[in-house]
């Protein structure tokens, strides 16, 4: 019973237990304690000679993939675009733009484009997102895949998070609904699920193969829900993988398009790190679709995916501007329309989050002014990226315990760890799961916040943990490896 249940209509015995259901480990106890850490820090830590210094002098948030949070440096035409975008006076002294700020003519004119689509940033857009940027979403899809985009079929969305939740919520009709979901798995969708009162139908990666999709262990949970009387109308793929890193190829996407097919249900396609691919290539869910629509238009011509990304990711980085859309092939007219009416509740996505969407998606081209400077920044973010996540990689390797899967693309390693007996029964007397065990002691040693494998799901015995490779430099990488010595010598049986 809640101690103020007599003072205050809310307490937390009568809010939705929906909520109290959902759980998000990115951003759990792990990330408030290295907050909590991180203010201490910045007030000065230690205030007196009788408080005990922390033992590190800079928290790493290796938690979640906030890029610029981390330093990576925000591409240089569309911060610059951004800048008069959100202070349009700016263009009435072009010259001083040009000679004493740097613009290239190319950004003024992106700038003074955009302005004419959606007049003010301050301004609502039309609830599914401006029109130009819309056509310049829909230009691109089709330079990508090979195949005609339509604008009524695109949604701009404050990040792609925004979109899954839209689409689940159409979805998830009644508390039997299911949608299977990959694990482990981006906590998003567990926690919208939890959220909707619907259920989570987990399908399991295969870590012996690089995390691929297995089609048979997607058979096997989707057999196993619907004898349990789940009703299944839904499959997540996230491409390239949260947490694990895992680029699916053709033939994987393939699979997955002709067991939707076969079973009728909706393709949730996460496709958010498309450009963070360091082994093999993206091939988008779109792309392969129509090629069996080509081959078998009546097996494949009802099938409905929709594709999310955004510009929280990839080269861009753009976290906090909440920029993102997705697009729907196959769906109902009737549907689209709920889906229209659903978005048109919250008026529109941050329109200068809109506007960012169309510069990542229509770029300065080879002879722009600005390409240049957008290609040598460009290839530095992506180039940086590929070799922490070696330098994490390697290190992994050489640690007691530690078993890591090559990088492949995203933002992240998912090693699989094996700690000793001592430091599991610790974990138990402490409540805690015996990754999170370890990764508060890391935490609490290091200043280095990593998300336990528990919070993402995994197979039952096994043990994991997620980090990004986004944090600038190796120095913290050394960190790791200095306390997991440490540790594994503290509790050794």
């Amino acid at each position: 019973m809640s101690a103020t249940a007599g003072l205050r209509s809310l307490n937390i015995n009568n809010i939705n237990p929906n909520i109290k259901e959902a759980k998000y480990a990115v951003r759990g106890e792990l990330a408030t304690r290295a907050e909590a850490y991180r203010a201490r820090l910045a007030e000065g830590h230690p205030k007196s000679s009788q408080e005990k210094p922390l033992p590190f002098d800079k928290v790493i948030a290796a938690n979640i993939g906030n890029p610029q949070q981390l330093d990576q440096k925000p591409i240089t035409f569309f911060r610059q675009v951004l800048s008069i975008l959100e202070n349009p006076l700016l263009l009435e002294n072009e010259k001083a733009l040009k000679e004493g700020f740097g613009y290239k003519q190319d950004v003024i004119d992106r700038a003074k484009w955009l302005l004419s689509e959606v007049h003010s940033v301050g301004a609502y857009s039309q609830s599914q997102g401006a029109p130009g940027i819309r056509r310049s979403i829909a230009q691109f899809l089709e330079r990508r895949d090979g195949y005609s985009a339509e604008t009524e079929n695109i949604f701009l969305s404050a990040g792609a998070s925004a979109g899954v939740n839209t689409l689940l919520s159409i979805i998830c009709a009644k508390p039997e609904t299911g949608v299977l979901v990959p694990i482990p798995q981006y906590p998003l969708y567990t926690a919208t699920l939890a959220v909707l009162n619907a259920r989570c139908v987990p399908y399991y990666l295969d870590e012996s193969k690089a995390w691929g999709t297995d089609i048979g262990a997607i058979r096997e949970a989707h057999t196993k829900a619907k004898s349990e009387g789940t009703d299944v109308r839904a499959i997540a793929v996230i491409n390239p993988g949260n947490p694990t890193g895992a680029s699916l190829t053709a033939e994987d996407v393939r699979s997955v398009l002709e067991f939707a097919a076969q079973e009728k249900l909706v393709v949730l396609a996460d496709e958010v790190y498309q450009t963070n691919v360091f082994i093999g290539k993206f091939t988008s869910f779109k792309k392969v679709l129509r090629d069996m629509q080509k081959e078998d238009p009546k097996k494949y011509g009802n099938v409905e995916l929709a594709s999310l990304n955004s510009v929280s990711k990839g080269m861009v980085g753009e976290c906090g501007h909440r920029g993102g859309y997705f697009e729907f092939v196959g769906f109902d007219p009737e549907v689209a329309a709920q889906i229209y009416k659903l978005v048109s509740i919250t008026l529109c996505s941050p329109v200068i989050g809109q506007c960012l969407v169309e510069m990542m998606v229509n770029p300065p081209k080879e002879g722009d002014p600005s390409y240049p400077l957008y290609k040598q920044e460009y290839d530095g973010i992506s180039k940086g990226l590929h070799e922490r996540a070696l330098a994490l990689f390697n290190a992994f390797k050489q640690m007691e315990g530690f078993e890591c899967q090559d990088p492949q693309g995203s933002m992240y390693l998912f090693p699989s760890i094996t700690i000793p007996r001592k430091a599991i029964e610790q974990a138990k007397k402490e409540n805690r799961q015996p990754d999170e065990f370890y990764c508060f002691k890391l935490l609490d040693a290091t200043g280095i916040c990593v998300v336990p494998g528990s919070g993402f799901g995994q197979k039952e015995g096994t043990l994991h943990l997620r980090t990004t490779f986004l944090a600038p430099g190796t120095e913290w990488v050394g960190r790791i490896i200095k306390f997991h010595e440490g540790f594994m010598e503290e509790y050794r049986d």
